[in-house]
């Protein structure tokens, strides 16, 4: 499935849910029916005394009401003593739906708004189709190695490369422990193979685990996105929906900055998602292979000074862990 099935994926899966709550429903209905028919009756008769309780009520016709209620209740009460007689729960003519908010119809009445469901279920599309999932079972908190990386001091950098890690490791396990108590975001940088994505997998593990929304993109995707959406509304089933995805995620996190290519339509809307993001306080981990002074020179001063005024910078620096994870491998193998 491509991102531009995903929606409408997302709604026939919830009308097909809804459908087996409401063929269930009849199916016990009929259940209880077969076993006491007076039930049915009963149901029947409240169904009739309902609708002229309604008449009564706008005729004004308050002696009438009060009878037909005397009625309903009387109904009610035989209903419920041939329940329990046959130990039949009183709900079994209500759907048992699996989002009590908007009834596995996507959209919360009271709130006249998209229901959280519907958000949560686009979202794990979305990241589904990152084919992230399968990554996170090997890159994630509990995999990590501190060992591949050197003990040895970079006169350069003034410390090891593991000694960074350290400090850039517990950075990111303080961001999941403090995801709801204090917002923060995160830039991610340095040469290719240093740990950025891993480590950035990390995170998203933890607070997908924690029952938070997270939404995962390489920015060369996001801005196909963006180009979809502007001008070619064809491309995608609901472009919308998969923008507004990247608003309001809890936690976006946007790999590999810097590879895309950038256009003017892409470089405005990129400072939009982010700076919106800062607005609303919903933090994003950013990785990219780009030094400081490249991204000073590739992207506007308006993103670069939200990256500098509202992100925590993490530098990864030393040899390609990579080459050396598929040298202990074939040591190993």
């Amino acid at each position: 499935m491509s991102y531009k099935n995903a929606y409408r994926e997302v709604m026939r899966d919830l009308e097909a849910v809804r459908t087996r709550a409401e063929d269930a429903t009849a199916a016990r209905r009929e259940d209880v029916y077969k076993k006491a028919p007076r039930i049915k009756e009963i149901d029947a008769e409240l169904s009739g005394v309902g609708l002229s309780l309604a008449r009564l009520a706008l005729a004004g016709d308050s002696a009438a009401v009060a009878k037909a209620r005397e009625t309903s209740d009387a109904l009610k009460k035989e209903r419920l003593s041939l329940l329990a007689a046959r130990k039949i729960k009183e709900d079994y003519a209500t759907p048992k739906y699996t989002c009590k908010k908007c009834n596995d119809t996507g959209y919360n009445v009271a709130k006249n708004a998209p229901c959280a469901c519907l958000k949560q279920r686009l979202i794990d599309e979305y990241y589904a189709l990152s084919n992230l999932r399968g990554v996170l079972k090997e890159e994630n908190f509990d995999t990590f190695d501190i060992n591949l990386f050197s003990t040895a001091i970079m006169e350069k950098e003034g410390l090891s490369p593991r000694a960074n890690m350290e400090t850039n490791f517990r950075i990111a396990v303080s961001f999941v422990q403090n995801f709801d108590k204090e917002f923060q975001s995160l830039l991610l940088y340095g040469e290719t193979g240093l740990g950025k994505t891993f480590l950035s997998h990390c995170i998203a593990k933890d607070i997908l685990d924690a029952g938070r929304t997270v939404l995962y993109l390489t920015v060369p995707r996001l801005c196909k996105v963006i180009e979809d959406s502007r001008f070619n509304r064809e491309a995608l089933a609901a472009p919308a929906e998969m923008l507004e995805a990247v608003d309001e995620a809890e936690l976006l996190v946007l790999d590999d900055l810097g590879a895309e290519i950038s256009t003017v339509v892409t470089s405005a809307a990129l400072f939009d998602i982010i700076n919106q993001r800062l607005l609303a306080r919903r933090p994003t981990v950013i990785s990219t292979n780009l030094s400081l002074n490249a991204l000073d020179a590739q992207y506007s001063e308006r993103i670069v000074s939200r990256f500098l005024g509202h992100y925590q910078m993490l530098k990864f620096f030393g040899e390609d862990i990579r080459v050396k994870k598929r040298f202990r491998e074939v040591q190993m193998g």
